[in-house]
């Protein structure tokens, strides 16, 4: 849950930094920022991913090709369950919401957006599984970071209600980690090495996370969300 809080503070601490009136932070230090953040993410999903491959080099590649299956298996699933157009759909929903015309905002328009936003980010379910499977996750830092930058500019168009969407973040996002925690016994107990092939995929995600924050390239990463269910069933089956 300490990743799930961390968030929840990172939205709250940008929606005060807005409200009490201070200056927003200058556009040239927002992206050196942003480069930090995605060249850190950058480098956590790839040590992630290397650190799950473990045993003789005929396993690991075994365990290579069963996490390049997976990926393959859930990007097909994910494309036939629309995943990404549904997250991009929140996306364009945001960007209509915050051209609209100034005038009288009510509660629920900040609310909705900043709360949609921040739970179909992949990073909401990536850094909740990896924490839930191995501890506090410090992929939830640039989470924090990304969503606090977020709610400065979503404040000053709707004010504070878009800080209060820290609320349903903290929900998400510590029900998800508290359900792969209670799942993570179960997959540790088996003979095979289910834990490893998720964080496996989970790193590869994440590094493709990083490419988005960096803008390096455009990746359907919720699209292959169901290679994260994938990856310990081949493995279940294949090893």
């Amino acid at each position: 849950m300490i990743g799930a809080i961390l968030n929840a503070a990172g939205i709250v601490l940008g929606g005060l930094w807005a409200l009490t009136g201070r200056h927003r932070i200058p556009a040239r230090y927002q992206f050196v920022l942003k480069v930090v953040l995605g060249v850190y993410t950058c480098w956590f999903g790839l040590r992630l991913t290397w650190s799950s491959f473990n045993g003789s080099w005929r396993q690991i590649l075994k365990e290579f090709c069963i996490v390049l299956l997976a990926l393959v298996l859930g990007g097909i699933a994910g494309r036939l369950a629309r995943l990404q157009k549904m997250s991009n759909s929140v996306g364009h929903y945001a960007t209509r919401a915050m051209a609209a015309p100034a005038g009288p905002r009510q509660f629920s328009d900040g609310f909705v957006l900043a709360t949609a936003l921040f739970c179909a980010g992949p990073l909401a379910l990536l850094a909740s599984v990896q924490e839930g499977l191995t501890g506090f996750s410090p992929l939830f830092f640039v989470k924090a970071g990304t969503d606090g930058l977020a709610t400065l500019a979503f404040c000053a168009t709707f004010g504070w209600s878009a800080a209060a969407s820290a609320l349903p973040v903290l929900a998400l996002e510590g029900t998800l980690i508290r359900a792969v925690r209670a799942a993570a016994p179960a997959l540790a107990s088996q003979p095979w090495p289910l834990i490893d092939s998720i964080n496996a995929v989970d790193g590869l995600l994440i590094v493709c996370v990083a490419m988005l924050i960096l803008e390096l390239k455009r990746i359907p990463v919720a699209d292959y969300f169901p290679s994260l269910i994938f990856a310990p069933l081949l493995t279940w089956w294949l090893w």
